[in-house]
């Protein structure tokens, strides 16, 4: 069984609750299991390391930065397409 420093857990569980990656994606990019990740955000999340934040807080926090993230694709892709509508104009 391969061990782990408590420094590298919780940057994995950061990536997923602070910075709003997909748990599979973020288990995929550090070569670890997704099960692994699972026990250490339940861990995380039953723990006083979650900054305080209601399961409520953390859930709309989660819906927050998902939506931040689709607006966001949104506005790069609106902006791209403004470039390629004002080249053609031209």
């Amino acid at each position: 069984m391969k061990k782990f420093s408590e420094d590298f857990k919780r940057e994995a569980v950061k990536l997923v609750e602070v910075h709003g990656m997909r748990h599979d994606q973020a288990a995929l990019e550090l070569g670890i299991g997704k099960s692994t990740l699972d026990k250490w955000l339940k861990e995380y999340r039953t723990t006083n390391e979650a900054n305080g934040l209601t399961a409520d807080e953390k859930a709309e926090l989660r819906e927050l930065r998902t939506k931040l993230r689709k607006v966001t694709l949104e506005r790069d892709l609106l902006k791209k397409a403004a470039i390629l509508f004002a080249k053609h104009e031209e």
